[in-house]
């Protein structure tokens, strides 16, 4: 049942319209985990440097992850600053510092490298697929990407896409990859790429899941004060994947239904900065909110 996550654990600086935050503890594979946690045990691979807050890691330790992999390493940790400013579906980024991040290689231990489910949060490509060749038997293989790879790491994108069942992408990076401006197409010409199910999130606008079998669309949350949406997808990623990896089936019911888990987890995400919202949550809190979730439905 437990769950492999590659990715970043960063300091974020941000600003919204309604405030400012300086280095919060953030990064992709951090709010996966805060997700993920609820439904399954979570391992965070990931590299920080020597600067790296104590109380960082104590606080995701006792989140119940395990950080046996978590790399501290000589230098600084990975920071980035972004600015939100009228649409709040993207993030100007204002600075970023790869730090320890530029030279790291995954390091995991044998019990790791037997877990089943895997995913693969937004990191270089290279690195991804660094991991991805440790692990011995795998049976559910998620990742997730931005721009900036599919921009300048494209080659090595495609061919790791290959080795994936599940692609998660936002509309402006599935487009960007797929070379298509219509969804729906994009999500087939990603799936040509050799991912068995492609995941394209919309960010207000909700999700859409491709595949031969179906194809599932569902709206977002409506949240009524969106705060800061830095991670939002990550969370999402994490509440889609930690489902799946908790129910140990892949069907168009569990799939369904870790869509809508996944779109839950990123609606407490958004409203409030980094990681002080879904840290608090419980599987309880998902679950009340997935109950009105379906009742906005007319059907």
């Amino acid at each position: 049942m437990s769950i492999i996550v590659l990715g970043t654990v960063a300091l974020d600086s941000v600003k919204t319209p309604f405030g400012s935050r300086k280095e919060l503890l953030g990064g992709s594979a951090a709010h996966f985990s805060m997700a993920a946690r609820l439904f399954t045990p979570v391992n965070l691979i990931a590299i920080v440097g020597k600067d790296f807050p104590q109380k960082h890691i104590s606080f995701l330790k006792g989140k119940g992850l395990n950080l046996s992999s978590l790399i501290i390493d000589e230098g600084k940790t990975f920071r980035w600053a972004g600015e939100y400013a009228g649409d709040l579906n993207t993030a100007l980024t204002l600075n970023t510092e790869l730090g320890v991040l530029s030279g790291f290689k995954p390091r995991i231990s044998e019990g790791q490298s037997r877990i089943k489910n895997i995913f693969l949060a937004n990191v270089d490509p290279e690195i991804q697929e660094h991991l991805l060749h440790k692990m011995r038997s795998p049976e559910l293989v998620g990742l997730d990407s931005m721009n900036y790879w599919i921009n300048n790491k494209r080659k090595e994108l495609i061919r790791l896409l290959k080795h994936i069942d599940i692609y998660v992408a936002n509309d402006q990076e599935a487009r960007a990859l797929s070379g298509e401006n219509n969804i729906i197409k994009a999500a087939k010409a990603l799936k040509g790429y050799g991912a068995r199910m492609v995941l394209i999130k919309k960010g207000e606008n909700g999700v859409l899941f491709y595949s031969d079998k179906f194809i599932f669309s569902l709206p977002a949350y409506p949240v009524e004060k969106v705060i800061d949406p830095t991670g939002a997808g990550d969370t999402f990623a994490g509440g889609f994947m930690g489902y799946l990896a908790k129910a140990q089936k892949v069907n168009p019911t569990t799939l369904k239904k870790a869509l809508a888990y996944g779109t839950v987890a990123a609606s407490f995400n958004i409203e409030d900065f980094g990681l002080n919202r879904t840290s608090r949550l419980k599987l309880q809190d998902l679950g009340k909110r997935l109950n009105k979730f379906k009742d906005c439905f007319l059907f």
